[in-house]
């Protein structure tokens, strides 16, 4: 996620002094990395589009805010986690999840998986896992979302959750725990 960071901070703070272009950046940056944390965490593209949009308005208005104690990226992360959270607290309690290949948008890659019969089963795979993660507690698919399949650090889930890593080691605990009981349930039932 360190890739560069010295450019986005380049472009934080030309963006701050009102270089629109240098905004625009940001987002041709960071806005399909951000779609992908959106989508994992509430399981529908229109909801993480929507929860997108709103990270980048609400990124854009705190700008001035910013003062680079964390890396522009890692606070984008904050952001729109913060407004897929959001999403989550405005949602009727279940919410439809696609669950094709296409929709999950590779959740899980396995290069094994190459025949057709192979491919059916990752995709089934795919969705079976997709499905359990959608019912963890926020406070659990957030955190394991972005260690698992964002494959960010402690130290920066730390920052974008605003928790100290034993509480963010807690929580991927309870996660993995949950999930794999979930996932248990799922192909036994």
């Amino acid at each position: 996620m360190n890739d560069g960071a010295g450019a986005d901070d380049v472009l934080v703070s030309a963006a701050k002094r009102g270089d629109s272009a240098a905004f625009d950046e940001l987002v041709r940056r960071h806005t399909t990395k951000m779609y992908r944390v959106a989508f994992r965490v509430l399981g529908d593209s229109a909801e993480a589009e929507d929860a997108v949009q709103e990270a980048w308005v609400s990124a854009w208005r705190s700008l001035d805010r910013f003062r680079g104690e964390s890396a522009p990226a890692t606070w984008l992360y904050r952001v729109v986690t913060n407004a897929a959270l959001a999403q989550l607290r405005r949602r009727r309690p279940t919410v439809p999840l696609d669950t094709t290949d296409e929709a999950v948008g590779g959740l899980i890659s396995d290069p094994r998986a190459v025949n057709p019969e192979g491919q059916a089963v990752r995709t089934e795979e795919t969705a079976l896992v997709h499905r359990a993660i959608a019912t963890l507690e926020p406070s659990q698919r957030v955190p394991l979302v972005l260690r698992e399949l964002e494959e960010m650090s402690y130290e920066e889930i730390s920052e974008v959750l605003g928790v100290n890593e034993a509480a963010l080691r807690s929580r991927l605990h309870r996660a993995r725990t949950t999930l794999l009981a979930r996932l248990r349930e799922m192909h036994d039932g």
